[in-house]
């Protein structure tokens, strides 16, 4: 786990310079948006630190994944007030208020705003090796938890700085920004199946009625949770890949300073997959069949998922 992280601070800092400087520099309002959004970042990023710190609760970033982007978003249409600016930022707006919402639901958030359900990830790493000596984890939720997390949320945004161009809007923008609504209700409904899934496991396992049922796996399998895995991480890095393409349009080059934040995001959901799936694994003796046989996130090409093994190389794999 701890080179995991570092990995992840490494590519924070590396991959914005090295993309900063493949491209042509920001001008003078992508500086002034980049600044004002930046001291934004730093102040919310030590606010978290702070609360997480004093109050044991390590969702602190959790509760603000969703607004941040909102307004960084309207921070930019604020100084570029153009079309294209209003599209991305209407589109971070639907995509924040779902995310919103489902975390509200799940106990997120509270009147006490220090308070409300922590991610029970947190739990389980602290209880890590690696994690029991109390600087290990002070370090862990400075740098990591805090200061990356945050500068990731800021980081995806960028593209719609970088899209503070002069280039006029065009069908792309409109194409990019149906297939963003597209896989924000994408999202929406795998989260829908996996609410009403989880109430009706937890109803049945109160009454005494789960055996013998779908819930009795207890994990959700069916719906579009039965054609890939993580179907809301899956259109979660969708969304704002179409962020980021808005700035290809924008641009018109495939490659920009802008990138690093959807390169980044990848990398902490593959990590993320990875950590969620080892618990549900350890928890669930039918997960691994589930694993073999519904891939991750791309059920047309058939990556992401195990394919059938001998039973000695599937060993081999889990080892």
């Amino acid at each position: 786990m701890w080179k995991t992280a570092l990995l992840l601070l490494f590519t924070f800092i590396v991959v914005p310079v090295l993309t900063f400087n493949f491209d042509v520099r920001p001008t003078d309002l992508q500086w002034t948006i980049l600044k004002t959004s930046g001291i934004v970042y730093l102040v919310f990023a030590s606010l978290c630190f702070l609360v997480s710190s004093a109050t044991k609760n390590y969702s602190q970033v959790d509760k603000l994944w969703s607004i941040m982007p909102i307004g960084y978003a309207w921070i930019a249409y604020t100084y570029a007030p153009d079309v294209r600016i209003l599209l991305m930022a209407i589109l971070i707006t639907a995509w924040g208020v779902r995310l919103t919402y489902n975390f509200t639901r799940r106990g997120g958030y509270s009147w006490k705003f220090w308070t409300g359900e922590e991610d029970y990830r947190w739990a389980i790493l602290r209880a890590k090796p690696e994690f029991r000596a109390p600087w290990k984890w002070f370090l862990f939720n400075l740098f990591f938890i805090s200061f990356y997390q945050m500068g990731l949320i800021w980081l995806m945004t960028v593209p719609i700085i970088k899209s503070a161009v002069a280039m006029p809007v065009s069908g792309w923008d409109y194409l990019l920004f149906a297939a963003g609504v597209g896989f924000v209700v994408f999202e929406t409904i795998a989260d829908q199946q996996q609410w009403d899934f989880q109430n009706e496991k937890h109803r049945r396992i109160k009454e005494g009625t789960i055996s013998g049922t779908k819930y009795e796996k207890g994990f959700i399998h069916d719906g579009l949770f039965g054609i890939m895995r993580h179907p809301n991480y899956f259109a979660e890095q969708a969304v704002w890949v179409v962020i980021y393409l808005f700035s290809v349009v924008a641009t018109g080059t495939w490659i920009n300073w802008s990138i690093a934040g959807i390169l980044l995001l990848i990398i902490l959901f593959k990590g993320s997959s990875d950590f969620s799936e080892e618990i549900s694994a350890s928890k669930y003796p039918a997960y691994a069949n589930y694993q073999k046989s519904v891939p991750r996130y791309f059920p047309l090409f058939g990556f992401g998922g195990k394919k059938d093994l001998p039973a000695t190389a599937e060993a081999e794999v889990r080892e």
